[in-house]
C-alpha cells in the first residue's frame, strides 16, 4: 500500500473494525483488571519487527494496521476508562462524550475561527455557556476551553499577566517582561504542580510562588499571606486552591477573596476537580466565594467523564482573552489586517466593511473565534463531547453522578476505618480518601517503606489502581473516585486487595 488515495475502498471495513471491538472492550471494563504489565510484552509488535522497528517503506494498509493496532490497544491499554481506576484523578467518558468524540473525528473541524467552522464555533459557545451555569457562575463570565487543567492555569495566570503588566503601565502582549519586576504570586500550601508549571511557561518561574501554609498538610496561612500583601507596593495574584490532590482540601476561598478585595489582588482559583463539589447542596459550600475570582481554572476529563484532551478557564472580564491571546494580523486570518475586519464606528472583528449595498455582518454580532481565547490556534473541537454529555444527562444527571461518587468516597472512608491494619489520615470532603496500610505489629519506623512497596504492588498486581503520596510526612495512598462506571462493588474490591498485599507484604510474625 503506497497510497491513501488508493485505500480510500477500505474506510467501511476499518470502521466496523474499531465498532466490532469497542462493545466488547467497553463491556469488559467493569471485570477486568486495570493493567496486567505481563502484556507489555506484545507492545514490540507496533514497531514491526519484519521492519526491524524502521519505518516501512511500503505501508500494510489500513486494515491490516487497525488489526494490529485494536489487538494490542485493547490488551495492553491501561484500562483507565474503566470502574476501578482510582489513580491521580481520571474519569472516564460517559456513553454520550464516548460517541460525540468520535463524531468529532469523524467531522474533523478546526475549531480555530467561526469561518473554519461554525458549527465548532456555536457548539463551543453553548458548552461554555452550560458549563457556566452547571457551577453557577455569574452571566458576565466568559472562557475558553482549553487542552487540560495545566492549560486552564496558564490561560488563566496569562491573562492575570497581562493584568499586572496594566498597572505597571506596560502591554506585555507587545512589549513582553523585559523591565518589569517579578510578579508576585501567593498560595497556601495546597499549590498544585500545574500552577508552577503554568507560571514556568509564562517566564515568571516556577518558583516565583511563594507559599504561605501553617502545617504539613499545606492549609493556608491566612494572616501571613495578608501580612505579605499588606508589604507589597504594587498588585499581585493570589492562587486559592479547590481541592487538593491528596485528600480533596479546599482553601477558604470566600476569606481569600475579601482579602485580594481589600488589597487589589487577582485572585485565581485551580477548581481541577473540585470546582464540581458546586454540584451537590451537600459540597457547595467548599466553593463558596467562587464566583468572586477573577479567574477559574477546570478539567473536564476529570469528573465531567469526557475523553481526553479537555479542560476549561473561566474569567471574570473575558474581553481579556483576546487581549492576552491574540494574533498578530494577517491577511488570511481574522483580525485588523483582514478583508473581514471594519474599523467603522460599531464595527468589529468579523464584520464587513459599511457600503451602500450591504451592512450586513459577516458573522452573527457577538461570534468568537476561539483561536484569540486561549494559547492554541488550530484547534480540535473538543466542546463537542462535552456539549453531548451536558445534553444527554443535563444538570441532575452530574449533580446525580457526584453525589453517587461522594457517598463511594464516605463508604471507601468507612472501610478503612473498619479495616485494623488500615488507618485514615485525613477527612474526606468530596472524592478522595487518604489512608495508609497500619499493621498492629509493624513499628512505626516501618510504615513508610511498607507504604512504598504497597503503592507499587497495587500497581503491579493491576486489579485496581490507586497512587502513592506523601500526606503530612506520611507515606499513603489516595485513590480518587470519579469514574462515572465505579460502584460500591468496585469500592470494596479496593480494600480487598489492598489488605491482601499488606497480609502478604507485612505477615505478622510468629
Amino acid at each position: 500500500m503506497s497510497d491513501p488515495l488508493h485505500d480510500r475502498n477500505s474506510t467501511e471495513a476499518t470502521l466496523h473494525q474499531v465498532y466490532a471491538a469497542a462493545l466488547p472492550y467497553l463491556a469488559s471494563l467493569a471485570d477486568r483488571p486495570v493493567h496486567d504489565p505481563a502484556t507489555e510484552s506484545l507492545l514490540a509488535e507496533l514497531a514491526d519487527p519484519a521492519d526491524g522497528g524502521r519505518l516501512p517503506e511500503k505501508g500494510v494498509g489500513s486494515v491490516a494496521a487497525l488489526e494490529r493496532l485494536l489487538r494490542v490497544g485493547t490488551t495492553v491499554a491501561t484500562h483507565s476508562a474503566g470502574p476501578r481506576f482510582f489513580h491521580f484523578v481520571v474519569g472516564g467518558a460517559t456513553p454520550a462524550a464516548l460517541a460525540a468524540d468520535w463524531t468529532t473525528s469523524l467531522l474533523d473541524q478546526n475549531a480555530a475561527f467561526r469561518a473554519t467552522s461554525p458549527l465548532a464555533a456555536e457548539v463551543e459557545t453553548i458548552a461554555l455557556r452550560w458549563l457556566r451555569e452547571l457551577f453557577g457562575l455569574p452571566e458576565s463570565y466568559g472562557g475558553a476551553l482549553v487542552a487540560s487543567a495545566t492549560f486552564a492555569n496558564f490561560t488563566s495566570l496569562g491573562v492575570a499577566t497581562h493584568w499586572w503588566a496594566e498597572q505597571h503601565d506596560v502591554d506585555v502582549a507587545a512589549d513582553g517582561l523585559t523591565g518589569l519586576p517579578r510578579m508576585p504570586v501567593l498560595s497556601g500550601g495546597y499549590l498544585h504542580a500545574s500552577s508552577r508549571k503554568a507560571l514556568q511557561m509564562l517566564g515568571h518561574g516556577r518558583d516565583a510562588v511563594e507559599v504561605y501554609a501553617r502545617d504539613r498538610v499545606g492549609r493556608a496561612d491566612l494572616p501571613a499571606i495578608e501580612r505579605r500583601l499588606a508589604e507589597l507596593t504594587g498588585p499581585a495574584v493570589l492562587i486559592a486552591n479547590a481541592g487538593e490532590v491528596n485528600a480533596g482540601h479546599f482553601d477558604p476561598i470566600d476569606t481569600l477573596a475579601d482579602i485580594a478585595e481589600r488589597y487589589g489582588a487577582w485572585l485565581h482559583v485551580d477548581g481541577a476537580f473540585g470546582l464540581f463539589a458546586a454540584l451537590s447542596p451537600r459540597t457547595a459550600d467548599l466553593v463558596r466565594g467562587v464566583e468572586r475570582a477573577d479567574s477559574i481554572a477546570c478539567d473536564a476529563h476529570k469528573w465531567l467523564n469526557v475523553p481526553y484532551e479537555s479542560g476549561f478557564a473561566f474569567l471574570r472580564e473575558p474581553s481579556r482573552l483576546p487581549a492576552a491571546f491574540g494574533m498578530p494580523g494577517t491577511a488570511y486570518l481574522p483580525g485588523p489586517a483582514s478583508p473581514l475586519w471594519s474599523d467603522a464606528p460599531g464595527g468589529q472583528a468579523g464584520s464587513r466593511p459599511s457600503s451602500a449595498r450591504s451592512v450586513q455582518p459577516a458573522v452573527p454580532a457577538g461570534a468568537v473565534d476561539y483561536a484569540m481565547h486561549g494559547p492554541e490556534s488550530s484547534r480540535r473541537a473538543r466542546s463537542i463531547p462535552i456539549w453531548a454529555t451536558l445534553a444527554a444527562y443535563g444538570r441532575d444527571g452530574h449533580r446525580a453522578m457526584v453525589e453517587r461518587q461522594l457517598d463511594l468516597a464516605q463508604r471507601l472512608a468507612r472501610l478503612v476505618d473498619e479495616a485494623p491494619d488500615l488507618e485514615r489520615l485525613a477527612e474526606v470532603p468530596l472524592c478522595i480518601v487518604c489512608f495508609r496500610a497500619r499493621p498492629p505489629h509493624l513499628p512505626a519506623g516501618e510504615l513508610d517503606d511498607l507504604n512504598r512497596r504497597l503503592g507499587a504492588a497495587l500497581l503491579d498486581d493491576g486489579r485496581v489502581f490507586a497512587g502513592t503520596t506523601v500526606y503530612d510526612g506520611r507515606v499513603a495512598l489516595r485513590p480518587a473516585i470519579v469514574n462515572w462506571q465505579t460502584t460500591e462493588a468496585d469500592v470494596d474490591l479496593l480494600v480487598q486487595v489492598v489488605r491482601e498485599l499488606v497480609a502478604r507484604l507485612a505477615p505478622p510474625s510468629g
